[in-house]
């Protein structure tokens, strides 16, 4: 299994967010990539690669226009209004507001955003892109014939809707890759998003279609962010009804409890014969994760990979969360290792 890593991610450094009612340093952090990328290399599982270069067209498949022109906008128009970095939303839109782009770079920001997760600095704009480029390359190595590739991707995507960034993710990478997949020649794609946090971006990016099933297993909505989606009722609308499956589950829950949600979420995946499966690999289920509230240990990850494996399907992993900074690396690497030794 050959990684994708890209050093640009480092450009995204610095930035805070608005936690427990202030301004702390990020707990999305450029050492969480860093620690995987050691942890796998060390494993021995294959080369790590550098992205290529893919444009703005694959973002602009799954993203509206206007919010990437926002993204690849946002520093140059923060500079010119004589602001310091780094640059956090502040206000955002209501229900029964009107959605029209404000012109000042404070109303762009809450149009485009809905929290105070997603902070810009400088370089912020280069490391998404070079994390979608990570994402297109994993695609890249699928397409020429590669039975599974691990997407480093930093900073991660699964909260990212088409018009809106929020919880550290700014481009839907899984989301991207799965469109580039379809465009590329893959009739269906799965989605299987087993990172803590509810992957709202990517069921609202497919929630009305048919051709990407979007499996989601994450802390109960009734209790953990982003509170307002995943709802086990929540199973797509007109061509996409049945299309998405959500596992919501409370705090304190153990791999007995996860891993049964595990098997139901791959008989969904094995049903449905897809021709390529995107994992949104985040592994901030575990026990030791500072702001989530499962108890899977570092074994645990071990059989997750092998019980993904069991689907046998060409399988692209891309990475989103995990802030359990010391053992990040050795649970994304026990993961892809269960994987690997089916």
């Amino acid at each position: 299994m050959q990684t994708v890593y890209s050093p640009r991610h480092h450009g995204h450094s610095g930035h805070v967010e608005l936690y427990n009612g202030q301004v702390v340093p990020a707990f999305e952090k450029p050492e969480r990539a860093e620690m995987i990328r050691a942890a796998v290399e060390a494993r021995g599982f294959g080369a790590t690669l550098a992205p290529t270069e893919h444009g703005l067209a694959p973002l602009l498949r799954v993203h509206d226009a206007a919010y990437v022109t926002f993204l690849s906008q946002l520093t140059e128009l923060w500079v010119a209004d004589g602001r310091p970095f780094p640059i956090l939303p502040s206000f955002w839109r209501a229900p029964g507001m009107r959605y029209i782009e404000p012109e000042t770079v404070d109303g762009k920001l809450g149009h485009f955003s809905f929290d105070a997760g997603c902070c810009f600095v400088a370089g912020t704009w280069d490391a998404i892109r070079s994390s979608a480029d990570v994402a297109l390359t994993g695609v890249d190595l699928i397409a020429a014939g590669a039975a599974s590739a691990f997407a480093l991707c930093r900073p991660p995507g699964h909260h990212a809707h088409a018009n809106a960034m929020g919880g550290y993710c700014f481009i839907n990478n899984a989301a991207v890759a799965a469109q580039a997949l379809l465009d590329g020649g893959s009739g269906r794609v799965a989605i299987l998003d087993v990172d803590y946090h509810h992957g709202n971006g990517t069921q609202s990016i497919f929630y009305d279609r048919a051709d990407v099933l979007v499996c989601n297993i994450h802390g109960d909505p009734r209790q953990e962010y982003p509170y307002f989606l995943g709802h086990a009722d929540e199973t797509g609308t007109g061509a996409g009804e049945g299309f998405n499956v959500n596992y919501p589950l409370r705090w304190g829950s153990g791999f007995d409890v996860w891993s049964q949600a595990l098997d139901e979420a791959c008989g969904r995946v094995a049903a449905y014969a897809p021709d390529v499966v995107v994992v949104s690999l985040g592994v901030d289920t575990f026990k030791d994760d500072p702001i989530s509230q499962f108890r899977l240990d570092s074994p645990d990850y071990l059989a997750i990979g092998a019980r993904i494996a069991r689907l046998n399907r060409p399988t692209l992993f891309v990475q989103e969360g995990g802030y359990a900074v010391e053992a990040i690396g050795v649970n994304v690497a026990n993961t892809l290792e269960g994987f690997l030794q089916r």
